[in-house]
């Protein structure tokens, strides 16, 4: 608790004016019409405020995925086998085989995998233990953890965040792999939001039209077995959450810390990021998102965090894949700053 306190109280409230005045200058002498990169320009100047240049450099990247259980699958509603996410954490990493590792060396970026509370013991020198317990309680029961917990595994991601940016890190995606987290995704969402579970409760991995109403019920249940303090988001978190959702809450926190521009993944890496900024609301200051997940509640989310994607692909993998792609995007924006011409190089 002290370390999460201590992080939330070290988050800038503003980001740099004089250099986000100094990108828009920059931007609006080049060899085009003004604004004519249109949202672009808008993350550059985001950007330079984020990291107080004018012309930021973002060599060093990576992307954190937190890995966890989810005891609600005991409900029997979901499409695939819960080892899933072991397998996935297993087959990570920078050389894994995994969609996160293989875009993530598109863009070359360092995978970290990160198990908050994956069941049983992991397998891999590349995955960073962090686990709190192993899964989460069935939240159609009670629960999904205790508050010490979750505090625990926010603390997990400001661990982790913490040890990137002391090694130099400049930008960080997050994602993460945890069979049936839409489920408890959608729970926080409806809980945060106030919407309808029928605008937050989606398919998931593929679910038809029966384990769809079943997921439904479950979600209902959950909210109505827990009842958390829709004021405090740490009681959503621990009651109808997950550890992967937490571990990412303070990866977005802890990213704010250090000055970090933190790319938002999709649906589940959203709502930890809603929950962050009712954590701290200073923290959606340093946060980007990346694409509209497939999941009809990512409409809802984007909404609560009012920020526009910038892709929109109908996926709906996690592991990060759509803030990795995004990273690109942020790529390009360091190449027009650093490389383009201006009007006044037509004078010389």
């Amino acid at each position: 608790m002290d370390l999460m306190k201590n992080i939330i109280g070290k988050i800038p409230a503003e980001l740099n004016e004089e250099a986000m005045k100094g990108a828009k200058t920059h931007l609006d002498s080049m060899l085009k019409p003004l604004g004519s990169f249109g949202r672009l320009e808008e993350l550059m100047i985001q950007l330079a405020g984020i990291k107080g240049q004018i012309k930021p450099l973002f060599s060093q990247k990576a992307v954190v995925m937190m890995c966890a259980d989810n005891g609600v699958y005991e409900e029997g509603f979901h499409s695939y086998p819960q080892d899933i996410t072991r397998l996935i954490a297993e087959l990570s990493g920078d050389k894994g085989i995994v969609g996160g590792s293989v875009f993530s060396r598109f863009v070359g970026a360092n995978m970290v995998t990160v198990d908050v509370g994956v069941k049983g013991e992991l397998k891999g020198k590349h995955i960073i233990k962090k686990k709190v317990r192993h899964g989460t309680a069935n939240i159609t029961k009670g629960p999904a953890m205790s508050r010490d917990e979750t505090i625990k595994a926010v603390e997990a991601g400001i661990e982790v965040v913490g040890d990137l940016a002391e090694k130099g890190l400049d930008v960080l995606a997050v994602g993460e792999a945890g069979i049936c987290n839409t489920t408890t995704s959608a729970a926080m969402l409806a809980l945060l939001s106030g919407c309808p579970l029928s605008a937050v409760v989606g398919r998931g991995s593929g679910l038809d039209d029966e384990k769809l109403a079943q997921k439904l019920k479950i979600v209902e249940k959950a909210i109505m077995v827990n009842d958390p303090d829709k004021s405090d988001p740490i009681d959503i978190l621990a009651k109808v959450g997950g550890l992967e959702i937490a571990g990412m809450v303070g990866c977005y926190l802890a990213a704010a810390r250090y000055s970090i521009p933190v790319v938002i993944d999709g649906f589940i890496s959203g709502v930890a990021a809603l929950t962050a900024t009712r954590i701290a609301s200073e923290s959606k200051k340093f946060m980007i998102p990346s694409h509209v997940s497939a999941e009809p509640g990512a409409q809802v989310l984007l909404k609560e965090l009012n920020l526009k994607p910038y892709l929109t692909l109908d996926m709906g993998l996690g592991e990060g894949t759509g803030a990795i792609l995004t990273l690109n995007i942020i790529d390009c924006g360091v190449r027009v700053m650093t490389e383009m011409g201006t009007f006044a190089d037509l004078s010389e």
